[in-house]
């Protein structure tokens, strides 16, 4: 890693496709800050086959928040025409193999010198780093006092990236 960054891979069999799925899974006790960041890469991957589930996913990932209105339909304007950006994140997932990753899923969350400014607060910085983007993406994460879990609180994942090379008219 570039800078003092250090990466943490982070490993999956399988992918929740449900809030119950994800409940059940050991990453979703929310105790690492580094699996809650890899649960919400996962929920955002199954939005283009299951919004609902998705949402209620990312719900459950935020705590106390929730997904405003307003939240969702930018989750609806990103998802119209590129359901590929979340598989990006996934090692193996490249434009060249139309953002298909490995199996099993495996993730790695980025954590810079300065991730950690601001944890006196709570929150945690980390970064998550695309097939298909130039430079890692941020996640926020903020850690509830009382419990000690990990929640989102903000993620700058789906801007855009190289589109799939049988997307490419270019090609």
């Amino acid at each position: 890693m570039a800078g003092g960054s250090t990466g943490y891979p982070v490993k999956m069999d399988r992918l929740p496709q449900n809030l119950k799925d994800l409940e059940s899974m050991e990453e979703g006790a929310l105790r690492d800050p580094h699996m809650t960041a890899a649960l919400v890469v996962a929920a955002l991957a199954r939005y283009p086959k299951n919004k609902d589930d998705a949402i209620a996913m990312l719900n459950f990932l935020m705590g106390p928040g929730e997904l405003s209105n307003y939240d969702k339909q930018f989750l609806r304007d990103r998802f119209f025409d590129k359901d590929y950006v979340p598989r990006s994140y996934y090692e193996g997932a490249t434009p060249e193999n139309d953002y298909q990753p490995s199996v099993p899923y495996s993730i790695v969350i980025i954590e810079t010198p300065y991730s950690r400014d601001n944890e006196s607060q709570g929150y945690l910085k980390l970064y998550v780093k695309s097939g298909g983007a130039d430079s890692p993406r941020p996640i926020e994460l903020r850690q509830k006092k009382s419990t000690g879990e990990w929640f989102l609180t903000q993620q700058m994942l789906l801007g855009g990236i190289r589109v799939p090379a049988s997307s490419d008219p270019w090609n």
